[in-house]
């Protein structure tokens, strides 16, 4: 599989997922756009991937100010003369806050980047597919949007809204040749694998906690011609945990 001809653009690639994904479109010879608002972390991308050979340029943006996509895809075009490919990674969460003490202010922050963040692009840069008249759209979920722990409502219903978002951005786009599917990352473990106990392993059917490039495999897969006939759909990345009946007593 060669990506040598195609642009890619990675949001929030400055670390975990993000940084996974637009690593492995690199390494295929894609041209690498890493949309990330944290200026050291998105450099320091763009600095290791160019290290290796890797054709990438980091552009600030913050996903949630339209004029931030805006300058991202002006600025991408400027560079590599169009988009093939936007994974819709970036995202933020703030866990163990009481639904009912949350602020309007920080609902809307989460709500503004994961889900309005993800429209953004897609209006920005599927602007551009639609004149291409191609073009794949990979939207990052979560296994939160279908089952969820205490405290964590605005991440749910951001992920929730993006799944929802995905097969309606598929029915409307698909007339410009644009496939659009997302991706429900589980227990994806973004700090040191070494460290997890077995017991972690084990709550997973197929024994290990997921690794970030098991997220970048499949958006690999999706945006290839094998994958030509697939839009509209959200696929569970999870090692089966999500299936996994767990009774304690």
């Amino acid at each position: 599989m060669t990506y040598l001809e195609e642009r890619v653009v990675v949001t929030g690639a400055g670390q975990g997922i993000g940084r996974s994904i637009a690593m492995a479109y690199g390494k295929l010879g894609a041209k690498v756009v890493i949309a990330e608002v944290n200026e050291a972390t998105g450099g320091k991308v763009e600095e290791d991937m160019r290290s290796l050979g890797y054709d990438a340029t980091f552009i600030k943006t913050d996903v949630s100010k339209e004029s931030d996509v805006k300058y991202m895809v002006s600025e991408t075009i400027r560079l590599y003369e169009g988009i093939d490919t936007l994974i819709n990674n970036a995202a933020i969460s703030f866990y163990e806050e009481n639904p009912l003490e949350m602020s309007l202010e920080t609902w809307n922050k989460i709500i503004g980047i994961n889900l309005t963040g993800s429209f953004l692009c897609a209006k920005h840069c599927g602007t551009i597919m639609k004149l291409q008249k191609r073009g794949n759209i990979i939207n990052i979920a979560s296994t939160r949007a279908f089952m969820s722990e205490a405290f964590t409502e605005a991440y749910t219903a951001s992920k929730g809204g993006v799944i929802a978002l995905t097969h309606g951005l598929a029915v409307s786009l698909g007339q410009y040749g644009i496939r659009v599917n997302s991706i429900s990352p589980g227990w994806i473990d973004l700090r040191d694998y070494e460290d997890l106990r077995p017991v972690d392993h084990q709550q997973h059917p197929v024994g290990r906690v997921g690794k970030p490039e098991d997220v970048a495999s499949l958006c690999l897969y999706l945006t290839s011609p094998e994958a030509a006939f697939i839009t509209g759909s959200n696929f569970t990345v999870d090692g089966g945990m999500t299936k996994k009946m767990i009774y304690e007593g």
